[in-house]
């Protein structure tokens, strides 16, 4: 079945006071059409960033870690196991010793712990003679973990960002989605949070007279690397906010003023981070960090993050790497085994559920991914725990809420989930083994009732047709310059091509030249093995192209179908 093709369509009124600000025309539309209504919106500069003031409990917070420094309390950063946990837990520990604090980390174990401050990981905090705990991309869910804190004598500080659950912890929370917040910017990555709360903190200390010349005042956009690659990675959406944040911090990737952990990231992966774009962040140096958590320890990919010099940074990213090359493999052959299961998949059958005893836990989540795009439905697919346990991690289509879909399945069957979270394209949770059918039937039960078979075609949203004269590199260039991402998506455009030249690239894509009003230009289809047709319908990204040192313009092919138009005899 073809695909569905729509076009944004752009706020005109928005799209003449961008025109009248000077805003190039082709980017003038684009950013009307998602949503930007002045040119002040496209600016990236750190005093654009929403106040600090707005977030709910920032002062609470901030006078509770002055106390902390002031006292040297033992202060343990309790962080994720993903990418965005890994970077949230190195700016707290960048940033809070940079004014004076005593601090470490304790980053849980995805197989031995579970996900979160729970009880266990409030023991071992006490075991390591902590005295306050600050979770970091966790913790708005932890309601026993942080109870058992406070019996131990430990205080805690929540920042977080995901979404509350009916109950919160009781201690100090600063999370913009928790209730009453009145922080405008609800994507906040958990690592955006942490560089809140220390540009409040630091604020506070300078306003007692806390820097000195032994202590100088911390330049906190030191740490925007580290923002940047988290947001990213986390694929939070890119309101004006996170934009600033990703923004900076790659201004300061391409002029080399990062972490040596993620130039050695760069570097390994075959980046050139003078020329670093939010895409090498989310699928080259994000995935290397978070395999880390998948398959080992996130504690690797958080020293690596630390790193104080080249060598050691280096030698950490290696063991990235191989984690990583290791995660790929793991993938392949989990994504082999399921497709080989669900080859008896319906178009009456709304979601898919996948599960198999020797499976992975780390890579279910990617795996997911991978089911989600093949099928376009929303995926759930599990692996063994512990204590004939289970532990799934879903992806959703843009239709369905997946959160709010796995709290309907507890409403309705109270002792079915032992626990989830997550947001509207991705969750988590745990069930016992022997209540799968169960699980699989209830959770098809609520998707079908929320999904219509439409809703299952794959859509692609375009920006529409490209002019023959914006079809050049200059104006590939001048896109890529821009930061895109989840919510900020990425500029595709839809029009018909007629097929001038065709030939493989290797065993697995396609490289082809493209003629429209008679301007030829290369294209590149991935994972295509097909013979083009005459005249194609295309849905296409214009690329700058780098390679072996000449810039040329090429079109990145993400959906083909035979054209309407037949060529000229």
């Amino acid at each position: 079945m073809s695909a569905k093709i729509r076009i944004r369509q752009a706020d005109h009124h928005a799209y003449q006071t961008l025109l009248a600000a000077g805003t190039d025309p082709l980017l003038a539309r684009l950013c009307a059409a998602r949503n930007v209504k002045t040119a002040a919106e496209l600016g990236d500069k750190l005093t654009q960033l929403l106040p600090y003031g707005d977030l709910k409990n920032i002062t609470a917070a901030t006078e509770r870690l002055t106390l902390a420094i002031a006292r040297q309390e033992r202060i343990l950063i309790v962080a994720d196991y993903d990418a965005d946990g890994a970077t949230a837990c190195a700016v707290a520990m960048i940033g809070l010793a940079r004014m004076g604090a005593q601090v470490d980390f304790l980053v849980p174990n995805r197989f031995e712990h579970g996900y979160g401050l729970t009880p266990q990981l409030a023991e071992m905090a006490a075991e390591r003679q902590a005295q306050f705990i600050m979770t970091v991309d966790n913790g708005i869910a932890s309601v026993a973990g942080v109870a058992h804190a406070q019996a131990l004598g430990l205080d805690v500080l929540i920042t977080d960002h995901h979404l509350p659950g009916d109950t919160l912890p009781n201690c100090i929370i600063v999370n913009p989605n928790q209730p009453g917040c009145g922080f405008a910017a609800k994507s906040l990555a958990g690592v955006g949070v942490v560089f809140y709360v220390l540009m409040a903190l630091r604020a506070h200390l300078r306003q007692q007279q806390h820097f000195h010349a032994r202590l100088p005042e911390p330049n906190l956009a030191e740490l925007l690397d580290l923002v940047a690659l988290g947001t990213v990675a986390d694929v939070v959406s890119l309101d004006h906010n996170n934009r600033i944040l990703v923004a900076q911090g790659i201004k300061r990737m391409r002029a080399g003023l990062m972490r040596p952990g993620i130039r050695a990231l760069f570097d390994i992966a075959k980046r050139d981070w003078r020329k670093a774009q939010p895409f090498d962040l989310g699928f080259a140096i994000g995935p290397r960090i978070n395999a880390a958590g998948r398959l080992d320890d996130m504690s690797l990919g958080i020293a690596c993050l630390l790193a104080a010099d080249d060598a050691s940074a280096q030698a950490l990213a290696a063991q990235l790497d191989a984690l990583n090359r290791e995660r790929r493999q793991i993938e392949h052959s989990m994504l082999d085994e399921a497709l080989a299961g669900l080859d008896n998949i319906n178009a009456n059958q709304f979601s898919v559920v996948a599960y198999r005893d020797d499976w992975h836990q780390g890579v279910v989540g990617i795996v997911a991914s991978r089911l989600r795009e093949r099928f376009h439905r929303p995926v759930i697919v599990f692996a063994p725990a512990d204590n004939g346990e289970i532990r799934g991690s879903g992806r959703s289509i843009a239709a369905l809420h997946l959160r709010d879909a796995l709290d309907l399945v507890s409403k309705r069957e109270p002792d079915l989930i032992l626990k989830f979270g997550g947001h509207a394209m991705a969750a988590g949770l745990s069930i016992a083994e022997a209540k799968l059918p169960r699980f699989q039937a209830a959770f098809e039960a609520v998707v079908a009732e929320w999904l219509n078979s439409d809703d299952l075609n794959q859509c692609y949203i375009t920006d529409g047709v490209l002019d023959t004269e914006q079809l050049c590199l200059n104006q590939a260039q001048q896109l890529a310059a821009q930061v895109w991402g989840q919510g900020f998506t990425p500029p595709s455009f839809t029009d018909e091509f007629t097929v001038v030249w065709q030939k493989p690239v290797g065993t697995q894509h396609l490289k082809a030249g493209l003629c429209k009003n008679g301007h030829i230009v290369e294209a590149l289809f991935f994972r295509c093995t097909d013979t083009l047709p005459p005249t194609i319908r295309t849905v296409y990204r214009p690329v700058a192209n780098e390679w072996r040192n000449q810039i040329e313009l090429q079109l990145y092919i993400d959906y083909w179908e035979a054209g309407d138009v037949q060529p000229a005899s």
